[in-house]
C-alpha cells in the first residue's frame, strides 16, 4: 500500500465504549410527610387528653413515640435519648393495663437503647458511625429462631402471671425485641419486624381501651413503611 492509498483509507473503527449508568439514589419520602404525621399525632394526643379520653402519661408516651420513630426514619441518633423517655412512660402505661410482658420489655429496651446509641455512633469500622446494611442469612435465621423461642417463653410467663392476651402480648414482645436488635445494628430488615408488631399492637391496645396508643401504632406503621422506602 502506497502513501496515497493509506491517506484515502477510512480510519479504523473503535469499539463502542460502555459507560455504566450513574448509581441511582434511593427515593426518600418528602420531609413534610413525616412532619405532618408527627404534627397530627401530637394534636390527637393533646386533644384526647384535654377531653379526658387519655391520661397525661399516655399522651407523653404517644408524642415521644411518634418523635422517636420519625427520628429513626431520618437516621438521627437522637432517636435514642427520646426513646429512653418513651420507654419509661410506656412501662407505666403497660403495667397499669396488665400487659406485663410489654411492661417488662421496656426495662430490656433501656439496655438495648443504650447499646444501640453506642453502636450508631461508634459501631462502624475503626469506631466510626454505623451505616445501614442488609441482614445476612445466618443472622436472619438466628433472629427468626430467637423470635419463636422468646414468644413461647414469654407466653408461658405471662399466662402464669395472669396477664391479658398472653399469646399476643408475648408475640409483640418478641417481635419488638428482635426489631430493636436489628435497629441497633442498622439492619434494613428491622422495619419488617416493627410492622408486624404494629399490626398486632393496633387491635391489642384498642381491646385494652388504650385508644391513644392504638392510634400511635397506626402512625408508627405508616412511618415504618416510609422507613423501608428510604
Amino acid at each position: 500500500m502506497n502513501e496515497l492509498d493509506a491517506a484515502q483509507s477510512p480510519p479504523p473503527v473503535r469499539p463502542l465504549e460502555y459507560a455504566p449508568p450513574p448509581p441511582t439514589q434511593p427515593r426518600r419520602a418528602p420531609d413534610w410527610i413525616l412532619l405532618l404525621l408527627s404534627a397530627v399525632s401530637t394534636t390527637v394526643a393533646l386533644t384526647l387528653t384535654a377531653l379526658g379520653k387519655a391520661s397525661v402519661l399516655e399522651a407523653v408516651s404517644f408524642i415521644t413515640g411518634a418523635i422517636c420513630v420519625w427520628l429513626t426514619v431520618r437516621e438521627s441518633v437522637w432517636n435514642f435519648p427520646i426513646g429512653l423517655l418513651n420507654v419509661a412512660t410506656f412501662a407505666v402505661v403497660f403495667f397499669r393495663a396488665r400487659l406485663f410482658a410489654d411492661a417488662s420489655l421496656q426495662l430490656v429496651y433501656v439496655v438495648l437503647t443504650l447499646i444501640g446509641w453506642y453502636w450508631w455512633l461508634y459501631g462502624g469500622q475503626r469506631q466510626t458511625a454505623l451505616r445501614v446494611s442488609r441482614v445476612g442469612r445466618i443472622e436472619a435465621l438466628l433472629t427468626g429462631l430467637a423470635c419463636i423461642v422468646m414468644t413461647f417463653v414469654f407466653w408461658r410467663l405471662v399466662s402464669f402471671a395472669g396477664g391479658i392476651s398472653p399469646f399476643w402480648d408475648a408475640l409483640t414482645t418478641a417481635l419488638s425485641l428482635c426489631a430493636q436488635w436489628l435497629l441497633n445494628r442498622k439492619r434494613l430488615e428491622n422495619w419488617f419486624f416493627w410492622i408486624a408488631a404494629d399490626l398486632i399492637y393496633i387491635p391489642l391496645c384498642a381491646f385494652k381501651g388504650l385508644y391513644l396508643s392504638s392510634i400511635l401504632y397506626m402512625t408508627c406503621l405508616a412511618m415504618c413503611i416510609i422507613g423501608i422506602r428510604q
